[in-house]
């Protein structure tokens, strides 16, 4: 929620000068962009769901809420010190009735005013219990198809309570199964042919259905499971990739940037392989900006002294450079991965058993001690994954011809090629094979 955003005065919407705070006569033009925006992608049949901060404020500005009422609006110690479980400095008061009345009355207004389609809730298990609840009940007022999603952190963890409640939440440990653990580069997943702690075999195939309960997952149903490899916080996916398997050193001086973004082999093998799991998998598909082409984030010089300069970054949230913005340029270097992210996305736009399946629709085959997960989906399907980076994996299938859709090298949904018998899988790599 944008600080100011319900300021009486008409500067907040400004015409987008170089001037903020100066009128010149012509409001709305910042509101109207958005507007504008949310009715294009309605037209092209996308929904548009925002990313809202309800649990805490910034510290670096004058925040009004902190000088209208500071015990109203926040939490504070007996010393009236503000709890800070955000990691953030503040942490807002959501369970009084009056910041409880602005959280409802702000998303309320997103969606009557803009027709956004659901939320992204920051750091959601700061918010108290019963107004999460007023959250579901109001905005299913508005919209019964309001989509909800929220990081189960922040004050503990709880993606089954979450779940109990209907909404969806990012999948931490599809994440840091498929790539290792965000706190330890060190550590490695699947793609690095290794599990991590408790996970094994079944774990691989809970991801794959979907994270549910029945097998040991947090879900009630696979539809509460956002699956991701990357987001705004931490590595990119390609960087973790990077630095885990070795191809840079964290601490590194980036001298050449283009080298850097450009994967090949064996790191473009692991990427593809990381989107094939994850675009496969039951539940929410989620991908960051850039990550279909590896991106990477090194920290650029600025007027700002900063010892990391030329170091990839571990968390950018704070930088507003070229650090974060997106080069397109580094699009075309990857070309091969960003083609086969297309493929993916019409695979699973394709193929409703990828989106919708249960798990008694799902086979699991026998791999043996490697790490890797093999099933068949509904007869119809067959998907392999091998997370070996040095052990290929065959497998005997039915005589009958099986189309393939997807392997190490591209997605292909039109002209396939026949496969009977015998199927070789190389290391580090997946395919998906259709019936015919």
């Amino acid at each position: 929620m944008t600080t100011f955003f319900f300021a009486p005065e008409s500067y907040y919407a400004s015409d987008g000068t170089d001037a903020p705070g100066t009128w010149n006569g012509k409001d709305g033009r910042a509101v109207n962009e958005i507007k504008d925006m949310v009715k294009a992608f309605h037209k092209a049949g996308i929904a548009v769901i925002m990313d809202v901060v309800y649990n805490h404020v910034s510290n670096y500005d004058w925040q009004p809420l902190k000088y209208i009422d500071r015990e109203m609006y926040f939490r504070l110690d007996k010393n009236s010190n503000y709890i800070a479980n955000s990691g953030c400095g503040n942490d807002t008061r959501s369970e009084h009735p009056k910041m409880r009345q602005l959280i409802l009355e702000s998303i309320k207004y997103w969606m009557t005013e803009y027709h956004i389609d659901g939320f992204r809730f920051d750091l959601a298990n700061l918010i108290d219990a019963e107004t999460r609840q007023l959250i579901i009940d109001e905005l299913k007022a508005i919209n019964p198809h309001v989509i909800l999603l929220a990081e189960p952190w922040g004050n503990g963890y709880d993606p089954d309570g979450f779940s109990d409640i209907g909404w969806a939440t990012f999948n931490d440990r599809f994440r840091d199964g498929l790539k290792g653990g965000v706190s330890d580069v060190e550590e490695k997943g699947f793609l690095f042919g290794q599990y991590r702690g408790q996970d094994d075999q079944n774990f691989l195939q809970c991801l794959v259905m979907g994270s549910l309960r029945e097998c040991d997952g947090q879900y009630i149903k696979s539809a509460h499971s956002v699956n991701y490899l990357e987001c705004h916080d931490n590595h990119t996916f390609g960087d973790r990739l990077r630095i885990t398997g070795g191809f840079v050193d964290k601490d590194e001086k980036i001298t050449n940037t283009e080298k850097n973004v450009l994967v090949q082999d064996k790191l473009l093998a692991m990427n593809k392989l990381g989107a094939l799991f994850l675009f496969t998998s039951q539940g929410i598909t989620f991908i960051h900006e850039g990550q279909e082409w590896a991106r990477s984030k090194v920290v650029v010089e600025t007027t700002v002294p900063d010892e990391h300069v030329g170091k990839i970054d571990h968390n950018s949230y704070e930088k507003d450079n070229e650090t974060n913005w997106l080069n397109w340029n580094e699009r075309e270097m990857n070309r091969e991965l960003v083609d086969y992210y297309k493929g993916l996305i019409e695979l699973r736009k394709q193929y409703s058993e990828f989106r919708h399946s249960k798990p008694e629709d799902f086979e699991f085959m026998d791999v043996g001690e490697k790490v890797a997960v093999a099933y068949i989906l509904k007869n119809r399907f067959v998907v392999i994954l091998n997370g070996e980076n040095e052990d290929t994996l065959e497998f005997d299938i039915s005589a009958d011809q099986w189309y393939i859709l997807a392997d190490e090298k591209i997605v292909n949904l039109e002209n396939q090629q026949l496969v009977s018998n015998k199927i070789i899988v190389p290391p580090s790599s997946g395919i998906v094979l259709k019936r015919n």
